[in-house]
């Protein structure tokens, strides 16, 4: 695609902070629900601050060549859970303990990724392209982002739950699903029309003015809502302004003092729980660098190099749960706002790790953004989560399908991720990314061994 913006350019300062503020609107919903979902009380904040210092570390191992931004892991949620949950001393719980085995946790995690940029380094990655060609990538990417659908739908209806009819659920609709979707198709609506008819500084803005369009549509309805008594209009909480949250529970302060508490068998427990999802995660890593690499038309892995971009992943996965308890990841989230607005400057990634670091820190500024309506960034998603599925399915553009090797790679993996195959060996959890691929990677082999 054509860029407004490459890797390397540096637009205006002003532009950088509209650009910057939009990249952090993508990514945040996701990264500031992680610690509530793993069980982790006021962590929001902490995951903003974690996500801004990891990508941070992230770009300097990657010498500022890698437009990615690291926020929260999903795949770590039950991880965090079991180490935080687990934190028990004489039958008491032991927050502190928690605390210190989330980010024992965490550097197991990111261990992971070191031993295998260290293989990478000496071993190369053309092995990589063997076992995981476009064949693979390019459906894994795409179930990535088909995967999320569900949550964008979900989102659009928040005030609102399916009922079952028949073999299918329905959204009735009353009042409470009513105004939820109007302020999704607000967000929608907006964006593309910024993104399709607006002149650069619009095309490059689409999401700013898309979520402010639907939070100020989802505005009125509160408003009208509490003047008339109708909490079916009520989308956003304005109480929770009088409770802000000025300093974050940042990890490695709530969690010094559990050190001293540490146990074999905890620590045991720990690792089991964390090591495996670092290799599923390490998956999902490949997957988006080389569909950040198709958008950029520059191949990541050979430059900065794929040695690098783990171990900026999984030494910045790792500061940033010293922050914020959460280990990180690359968000497709962010990969897709490159890819819909055109600007790819590793500025911009900068600037917005930046700015997540000191939003973390003002209170009312995290509030307003925890603030916004789960229906307004699910109308955003649509384009978002669409992107990245479209993003997979152009890398098999080329790709003969005729040729039944390639048909029965591609299918086995939409099949498998979008059906959800997931499976689970004792507290060992494969995604249905994960299973696609291993299941994908498995059939190319097999396929891959007939010759023309």
């Amino acid at each position: 695609m054509k860029l407004t913006y490459n890797v390397q350019d540096k637009p205006k300062v002003g532009e950088i902070l509209i650009f910057a503020l939009q990249q952090l609107l993508a990514i945040l919903a996701a990264t500031i629900c992680v610690p509530a979902q793993a069980g982790i009380p006021g962590g929001e904040s902490a995951a903003l601050l974690g996500a801004g210092v990891g990508t941070l570390v992230y770009l300097a191992f990657t010498k500022f060549r890698s437009p990615v931004f690291l926020g929260s892991s999903f795949a770590f949620i039950n991880s965090m859970a079991v180490a935080y949950a687990g934190a028990m001393t004489a039958e008491v719980f032991n927050e502190a303990l928690g605390f210190a085995g989330i980010i024992i946790g965490a550097l197991f995690a990111g261990l992971v990724y070191v031993v295998i940029a260290i293989a990478v380094k000496f071993c190369g990655v053309k092995w990589i392209d063997k076992i995981m060609p476009p064949t693979v990538v390019g459906p894994t990417v795409a179930i990535i982002g088909l995967g999320l659908a569900g949550t964008a739908v979900t989102e659009c209806f928040s005030w609102a739950a399916p009922e079952h009819i028949g073999n299918s659920d329905f959204y009735i609709m009353n009042a409470n699903a009513g105004v939820s979707i109007i302020c999704a198709l607000i967000a929608l609506f907006t964006v593309m029309i910024c993104s399709v008819y607006g002149k650069k500084t619009l095309k490059l803005i689409p999401y700013v003015i898309g979520i402010g369009a639907g939070y100020l549509a989802a505005t009125v309805f509160t408003l009208i809502g509490r003047s008339t008594g109708n909490a079916s209009l009520i989308l956003i909480d304005f109480d929770a302004f009088k409770t802000i949250q000025w300093i974050p529970n940042i990890a490695f302060i709530k969690g010094f003092s559990g050190l001293k508490d540490l146990t074999g068998d905890y620590i045991a427990t720990v690792a089991v729980a964390y090591i495996p999802v670092a290799f599923v995660v390490f998956a999902e890593h490949l997957a988006d660098h080389k569909n950040l690499s198709s958008i950029i038309e520059h191949d990541l892995l050979e430059d900065p190099g794929l040695h690098r971009t783990l171990l900026g992943d999984g030494v910045g996965s790792f500061v940033g749960a010293l922050f914020g308890g959460c280990p990180n990841t690359t968000y497709g989230e962010s990969i897709a706002c490159t890819a819909v607005t055109g600007n790819a400057s590793v500025i911009t990634i900068a600037a917005t790790a930046i700015l997540a670091i000191v939003a973390s820190f003002f209170g009312p500024f995290v509030t307003f953004l925890a603030s916004i309506p789960a229906c307004v960034m699910g109308g955003v998603c649509f384009t978002l989560y669409g992107f990245i599925a479209v993003s997979g399915l152009k890398m098999i553009q080329k790709v003969d399908l005729g040729d039944n090797r390639n048909l029965f790679v591609v299918s086995v993996i939409l099949i498998a991720g979008v059906g959800g195959l997931a499976m689970a060996f004792g507290k060992i959890k494969l995604t249905s990314v994960a299973c696609a691929l291993i299941l994908g990677i498995l059939t190319n082999l097999l396929v891959s061994k007939k010759k023309d």
